[in-house]
């Protein structure tokens, strides 16, 4: 929290109730797609709107800054949230897998993980572009200044970029190889571990093979301009 409040590319709003602080919400304003989250809502100020007002703050704030889409990571366990967000105009898009587990230590031939540095967001762009339709260039320059972000080389190319295998963190590559490649090699899973789509079966499946256990499933849910994926990708928490 403290960390989204002090960035400058994310809005931060909260709810109030006789003066005591009772939910709160972010958007990621770094790219032309946003991200919501985390949105929180005190126990005692639950089934009383609190959330949908947090929600719709949020998405006036992206109108308002002519957001091109919005989206967002939703628990599945939870019911109500699936069906406020669809409610205020989100679709549901795919069922995504939160693994978590001990560091690989993993290498794959011919595919060199590395750290990305300032010469690489080149590359890392059009990646993304090629896999998504857009790019995310702030977070990944966000990530190469706090030491997260890494590459994949494979026959002198870029072929695989993350900003973490973490929580927090997004990755994109041009085939499963790359994208088992930056699994393999990182030193931790950050956060309540990495998100992987679940209908990758490669990689999946790899990941469970691999002694990985799933913790719980998300739902990615989008508002807007949505590309089907052409390309592995892992998301963040935010999308």
């Amino acid at each position: 929290m403290s960390m989204l409040l002090a960035h400058p590319g994310f809005y931060s709003v909260v709810a109030e109730a006789d003066g005591r602080v009772v939910g709160s919400n972010f958007l990621d304003e770094r790219a032309f797609i946003m991200g919501v989250g985390p949105i929180t809502v005190d126990p005692t100020g639950q089934n009383q709107g609190v959330g949908g007002r947090l929600m719709q703050e949020v998405l006036d704030r992206a109108a308002g800054r002519q957001a091109a889409g919005v989206r967002l990571l939703q628990a599945g366990f939870h019911n109500r949230s699936l069906c406020l967000y669809t409610k205020l105009g989100f679709h549901t898009r795919e069922p995504v897998s939160i693994l978590q587990g001990k560091p690989l230590g993993q290498k794959f031939a011919g595919y060199e993980v590395r750290s990305a540095a300032a010469d690489d967001v080149a590359a890392c762009n059009r990646i993304c572009r090629q896999v998504h339709g857009f790019d995310r260039e702030a977070e990944v320059r966000d990530a190469i200044a706090g030491g997260t972000a890494s590459v994949v080389e494979h026959l002198g190319q870029v072929v695989a970029y993350t900003t973490a295998i973490a929580f927090v963190g997004h990755s994109v590559a041009e085939t499963n190889q790359g994208l088992m490649a930056l699994i393999a090699a990182s030193p931790e899973f950050g956060g309540p571990g990495f998100l992987v789509p679940t209908r990758n079966h490669e990689v999946f499946s790899w990941c469970l093979g691999m002694g990985l256990k799933l913790v719980y499933q998300m739902t990615l849910m989008t508002i807007g301009l949505y590309n089907e994926p052409e390309g592995p990708y892992l998301p963040s928490i935010l999308y």
